[in-house]
Formats: structure tokens, sequence, C-alpha cells
């Protein structure tokens, strides 16, 4: 390009003539020209494309505190779900800007549609009002190539970064002039041109006069785009610069903005006509502060619509001194060998030549992230793109978490969740990572009431998971990771209250009026209990009550039972009071008991399935409840510990239940064939007995479908009716005589319910049946070691042979590490469980 000497007058930002340095938003190349540039021109003010609310939140970014990626976070103060982020990175050009003014005592300001402007616009539009969103681009960011996007937020349906309500897709720059120069890769010609330029290399202000150059011819062929959003935002940011001149004369001023919007800051306007622009907009009260931000959050591929590729390779390129190559691929050599992979320095110096060798190929001045990455996957991944995987995720893209300084503006839920991370050393982090909780211990049980208390909140900060150590109550596993959008959650909490506690207890009281079916209900109950929330317990618990005693459906009856009953192991403890748990879930369990025989009666495959889940539901949750003991609060009471009236007996009762469906024919098969499976599996039927039954269900005159439901029902689920199977020849006769009879006409419509209840068992299982069944008929009939021929059956326990793995099943099942409340089998118990 020529013509550079009519931007001479442009350079200092003097003499009525601002200094526009155009920019690509998380460029590193772009941020390196923007501090070169505002040192060479020392203007007297800077001005920075951004949400003039945050104007008095610049002095933050000085903190000692306050380490990048971080965001502004607007949010309407009536609807903190309506929110807009500006993210901005350590690459940042704003943010480069904003530190050098801050370091040089030169003012910084805002000057891009105010945000009470941007958090309105469409709403009027909406069919609703907007809710929680995801990180987005919005209205006027520091946070990516405006012109590079298509329009629109992600999320919630309003207009995006520079966009409007239409869905046009929006010209790409960068795209445009890398065709131009003969590229079909935007990004791979960016770094050639820009970030390969070194810092200090030619003159500070070339790159912006030849970018405004280029932008304005794209703008004489493409005009705005057709999107109004834009000429209303460059309306006030030329408002803006003219007060900024007219109040620094000659002093200087210097506008960091995104590239594409330099031409029309540059362009003559009458003021008339950009108030005009401006008038009748619509305005929400907004509230504005600093929240961390990730490198995820800023890639592309999180659906950040202005984002970038790899922040984590240009947060490299921009914070590297020198040989940023080499530099990457030992940051790559590092990881690779933490994840115990073969990587040495032969490797690192082998890549390098590579990468450089690729990029002379390739005809680059440099390599570039391309070149590291096929090095990379030659060299020290062995051509594999599993480990290539893992370096895109960690150093590509990474996992950097900003943080914030404590005196930023926040509302006083967040105040005190901050409070209560820093006294439980609970560190909010990017990285996925693992928290075991022993709730013996008073610290790990307050981390865990706070991570109930904010799931109940709406704000996932942890998950829970299974724990792999023990199966006791006193153990949680939280699967926690920290994003950027729990920010905005926190907010929208804050309307229940100012801590975490009231909000929670607040939040319960709600959802447990606004409750739909009383599963939710009870669900609600179990959480409270986990979030210890006893203000909260008695309101659910009333309302839990009324449900129950209005819901006739025996399944909701069924479904609601076990959340329950689990809730009550948590007064061993957490040392919560249960007595009202206790007997609601025993009138449930009374319900159940009557409602359940008719209720069976007469269903469709489908719905015999769904009832036979909940027969196991209520199985287990009886057993439980039986056995429990119930803790209330009662200063006479020590231990606090006594049986729950009308729990007596409730295992007897559900007994004489199971009887009554296994000898009721209007029961499907798979509902009576579980029946005889649990009575069996509680002592309360004798395998004679079952045989007998078995031996009923499977004569000929039972029609083959429903021989097959039943033994699916008797059976199914798992390996242990295949155990069953195994250790009594005389049932696995029965099955197989009955499957050998069969006719041929009637074997394909059973056979899918078999192979659903067979394919279950563990590969072992099938093999043992497989041995038993391939056997001659007067073969079978005993388990013996000389007739099978398989190792370790017996017809009776040796002693012996179980005392033997004693110790190993103890280690397994924590019985020695942890010996607490949980330790309650002794060794005849554990021998039993063996057998």
């Amino acid at each position: 390009m020529t013509g550079a000497d009519e931007f001479g007058g442009r350079r200092t930002g003097g003499a009525g003539v601002p200094l526009l340095l155009g920019v690509r938003h998380h460029g590193p190349g772009s941020a390196r020209a923007v501090r070169a540039a505002l040192a060479a021109a020392r203007p007297a003010v800077v001005l920075i494309e951004g949400p003039p609310e945050a104007d008095a939140l610049i002095p933050l970014a000085a903190d000692e505190d306050m380490r990048p990626p971080v965001a502004l976070l607007a949010h309407a103060v009536d609807e903190p779900g309506r929110s807009a982020f500006w993210p901005l990175a350590d690459f940042s050009p704003e943010w480069v800007a904003i530190r050098w003014a801050l370091e040089h005592g030169v003012p910084a300001r805002f000057i891009d549609l105010p945000a009470t402007h941007t958090l309105a616009w469409g709403r009027d539009t909406e069919d609703e009002p907007a809710g929680p969103v995801q990180p987005v681009a919005p209205a006027g960011p520091p946070s990516g190539e405006e012109a590079a996007q298509p329009a629109g937020n992600e999320g919630d349906g309003t207009a995006g970064e520079g966009g409007d309500e239409g869905t046009a897709l929006r010209v790409d720059p960068l795209a445009v002039l890398a065709e131009a120069a003969g590229y079909d890769d935007p990004e791979r010609w960016w770094e050639d041109v820009v970030e390969h330029r070194g810092p200090g290399e030619g003159d500070p202000f070339a790159p912006f006069e030849v970018l405004e150059a280029a932008m304005g011819a794209l703008r004489e062929r493409y005009g705005s785009g057709g999107h109004d959003r834009d000429l209303v935002r460059e309306a006030y940011m030329r408002l803006q610069l003219r007060t900024a001149q007219r109040e620094f004369g000659d002093g200087g001023v210097a506008v960091v903005c995104g590239a594409w919007h330099v031409p029309a800051l540059r362009r003559k306007t009458a003021v008339a006509a950009d108030r005009a622009l401006l008038k009748g907009l619509p305005k929400v009260k907004a509230d504005m502060t600093w929240v961390p931000w990730t490198h995820r959050r800023l890639s592309r591929f999180s659906g950040y619509g202005a984002g970038i590729d790899s922040p984590g390779w240009y947060g490299h390129l921009f914070a590297a001194p020198d040989r940023p190559v080499e530099r990457w691929l030992t940051k790559v050599a590092g990881l690779l060998r933490a994840e115990d992979r073969l990587v040495s320095s032969a490797h690192v110096i082998e890549a390098v030549r590579l990468a450089q060798t690729l990029a002379a190929m390739r005809g680059r001045p440099l390599p570039g992230l391309s070149e590291t990455t096929d090095a990379v996957r030659a060299v020290m991944c062995e051509g594999s793109d599993v480990p290539l995987a893992l370096v895109h995720d960690r150093l590509v893209v990474g996992d950097v978490l900003g943080e914030v300084p404590r005196t930023a503006p926040a509302v006083p839920l967040q105040r005190d969740l901050d409070r209560l991370q820093r006294r439980l050393r609970l560190k909010p982090e990017a990285l996925e990572r693992e928290l075991e909780l022993d709730l013996r211990k008073e610290n790990d049980a307050e981390r865990s009431r706070m991570l109930h208390r904010l799931r109940l909140l709406g704000v996932a900060w942890g998950e829970p998971a299974a724990s792999r150590g023990s199966t006791g109550t006193f153990r949680e596993t939280w699967r926690l990771r920290w994003e950027p959008e729990l920010s905005v959650r926190v907010a929208e909490a804050g309307v229940w209250g100012t801590t975490v506690l009231t909000a929670a207890t607040a939040k319960a009281e709600a959802d447990a009026v606004t409750a739909q079916g009383l599963a939710e209900v009870t669900a609600l109950a179990e959480r409270c209990l986990l979030a210890e929330l006893p203000d909260a317990l008695p309101v659910v618990m009333r309302v839990l009550a009324d449900r129950a005693a209005l819901d006739t459906d025996v399944g909701h009856l069924a479904q609601a039972l076990p959340a329950l009953v689990r809730s009550l192991r948590y007064g061993d403890v957490r040392g919560t009071d249960t007595q009202a748990l206790a007997e609601v879930a025993a009138g449930l369990a009374e319900r159940v008991f009557v409602g359940l025989p008719p209720a069976c009666a007469a269903l469709d495959s489908d719905a015999a399935e769904e009832m036979r889940r909940h027969v196991d539901a209520v199985q287990g949750a009886v057993g439980l409840l039986d056995d429990a003991p119930t803790r209330e609060r009662r200063p006479t009471d020590p231990s606090g510990e006594r049986p729950a009236p009308g729990r007596r007996d409730l295992r007897g009762r559900w007994h004489a239940v199971l009887r009554v469906l296994t000898g009721r024919d209007t029961v499907p098969g798979v509902i009576r064939g579980r029946a005889v499976r649990l009575l069996l599996d509680d002592g309360e039927l004798a395998q004679d007995d079952a045989a007998r039954l078995m031996g009923l269900v499977l004569s000929p005159g039972t029609p083959p479908q429903d021989a097959a439901a039943w033994i699916e029902g008797f059976v199914g689920g798992g390996s242990g009716g295949g155990m069953l199977l195994v250790h009594d020849e005389r049932l696995l006769g029965l099955v197989d005589d009955w499957l050998t009879g069969v006719p041929a006409e009637a074997f394909t419509d059973v056979l899918p319910l078999l192979r659903r209840t067979f394919s279950a068992y563990e590969p072992g299982v099938r093999r043992t049946l497989g041995e038993l069944v391939r056997r001659a008929p007067g073969e079978r009939g005993g388990v013996a070691p000389a007739r099978s021929g398989i190792p370790g059956f017996a017809a009776d326990l040796d002693p012996g042979r179980a005392e033997a793995v004693l110790p190993v099943l103890r280690l397994l099942l924590g019985l020695d590490t942890d010996g607490g409340e949980d330790d309650v089998f002794d060794d005849d118990n554990l021998v039993g469980v063996g057998r």
C-alpha cells in the first residue's frame, strides 16, 4: 500500500487529529503494537472500546491481585440473568492500553455504547425476559473481531456483539484480506503478517496505518454490513471522541478499538446526525464489576462468538521474551512427561528442527501453530492424535483462570461465597478436579454443606460423583470446576438472600411450594438434609406431607420413597433431626403396601417393566427404613436415636405384599418373578418352594411370552440372578428344559426377552452357565466338584477357604482403615457375604 504520508498528522494524536489504533481483539501482535504506539505517541488520554459504566473499575486493573484473564460483567439490576461480558486477556490490546495508561498516569476511558442500552436492546421484542445466558460477545465488547462474527448472542436470543435482531452473517475482514493475499486460512495469514512481527521491528505506527487503509477499502466495498447497531455504536464513539478532543485539546487523544470501526470514527459527520441515531434507545439499570475468566472461554470452540482458536498459544506468543517455538515445545514436552510419556530433550530439539523445516517448505517467515502441532504429532506423539488432543486441551486452549481483587464490586452473596471459599480453603479452579470429603471432619462437612447449598441455588460449581474409596455415608466425592458464567448465577441467586445459607433456605422453601410432583418434593427434602437447612426443612416436610396425602398414584409414591429413606441415613453423620421425615416415609410405605397389588394388575409390557423397577426401589427402601434408627434432638436422650413409631415390622408386611404378587395370575410375569426372587433373597422362601413356583410357571400350559417374562423378573437385573442359576442347578435345569421345549413358532417372540436377561450377566457368569448347560441332563442336579469339573464349587461352604479371603475383603470394604460407625460387619457376616 502507498500513501503513508497522509497519516503523518495522525501519528501523535495531537493537532486535533486523533490517533486511531485499530486492533484485533485478543491478538498478541496487536497488543505489542499498541504498547509500542502509545509509548511513541505519549497521548494525554486513552479511549478504549468498552462500556463507559466501567470507567470507575479501570483503577482496579493496577491492583496486584488482578490477574487476567478477567472480564467486565454487566447485568440488569432487576433481572440479573440478562447479562453480558467483555473478556480481556493479558494479550488483549485493550488490557495493554489500560495498563499503559495506569502506569503512566494517563486517564483511560471506555467510549462504546453504554451497557444500560446494550442489555435493554431487543428486550421489548422478546416474548419472555431473557434467562441466564452463557458467556457472550455483547454489543460493543473488546472481545473479538466484530465484523468477523455472525450477529446474535448465544443462549438467549438477544442480538450479539455488534449485531442486531437480524440473522445475516457479517463479512469476515480477515478472510477477505487473507484471500486477497493468496491464503486459504485467515489465521495463518494473520500470524504471518502480524504475530510474527517481533517487538520493536520498524515504525510503531505503520501496522495501524496499513490496517486502517485496508479496512477503509473493505467498508467502501461492504458498507456496515447492514447492521444498525454498528452505526449506533460508532455514532456514540464519535461523540465521546469529540468530547475528549475538546477536553484535552492538543495534548493528544489515542483510541484503541476494533479495526473495523476505524474508518467510521475517522469519517466526518454532523453532531446532530450522531445524536439522532442515539435518540430513544431503550434503557435498563445496570451494574458492572470484574469477574474471573478463563482461556477456555476465550476459545471459539466454547461457543464464544468472538473467540479465538488458540488462546493458550497466543498467550505464549505474547509472554515469550524470545525463541517462542523452542519455549513452546519445551512446555509441550513437560506436559507429556507429566503424563508419563517418554519425551526427552532430544525430542524437543528434533521437533524444533522439523517445525522450522515445515515453515520453510510452506513459505512462512516463522513456524506457527500448525507447524509446531505437526512437529509434536510426528516427533513426540509418534503420529498419534490421542496425546495431541491433550496438548491442544491443556496448552493450545488452556485452563488458566484469572483472579480479581477483593475490592472489586460484588453482590453481597458473592462476598459471602468468597469468604466461605477462603475460610474452607476451597479455591475456584478452571481445571476439573475431584475432591474427596470425609464428613466426620468439621472442615469437610462444611465444604459439603456449602457445595450442596450452591447446587440448590443453581450455582453448579461442584457435581457429586461416586466415591471410589468407600460406600459409607460419611464419604462424599465431588467434581469441581469453576466456569465464568457462575458469577452470573451467583448474581441471580442474590435475590434469595445475602448469604449462602439464607439464600439456599429461601430458595428451598420457594421450590417446595412450586414443585409439581411428589418426587420433586422428596428430592428437595433430601437436598435440604444434605445442605443442612433446618429452617427450610419444616416447610418442605409440611408440603411433602400434604402432597403425599393427596397423591394416589402408587408409582409416584414408590418413586418418592427411596429418596426419603436415603435421607434418614444422614442423621448418623450430620446430626440431622429426621423424626418428621421417618414418619412421612413410614406412611408412604404403608400406602405403597396397600396400593401395589391392585396397581400391578392388567399392565402392558412397558408399564410392567416400570412397575418392576418400582418394586425393586421399594425393596431397597424398606430394608433401610426398617433398620435405620431415627435421630431426634431431645435433651433427655443423649444419643437421640430411637425406633420410629409406625415402622416396626415393615419388612414383614412388605413380604406379605410380595407373596400376594406371586400368587395372582393378573399380575404380569416379570413382576411375579421378581417378587419370588426378592422373597428368596430375603430368606422368606425356601429354594424348594422357588423351584416349585418356577416349575409351575414353566409348564407347557403357560404361554411362552409369559414364561419368558417371569424368568426375566426372577433371574434378570445383573449377575445376581446368574449366580443363582450357577449355584442351584435345579433352577438352571428347569430353565433349560423349558427353553428346549419352546415351539419353533414362539421362539422368536421370547428370544429378545431372554437375550436382554442373560446379556446383563458378567462374562464369567455366562461362561460358567454355558459349561453347565453343555453337560448331559443326567450330570446336572448336583454341584459337586467331581461332576462339574469347575474348581471352587461345593455343596457346602468351606470355612477355611472363606476365611482366607477375609483380610482382602475387609481391606476392600475399608473396615480396617476407617473403623468408623459404618464398620458393622463381623467375620461371620463377611463369610456370609462371600458365600
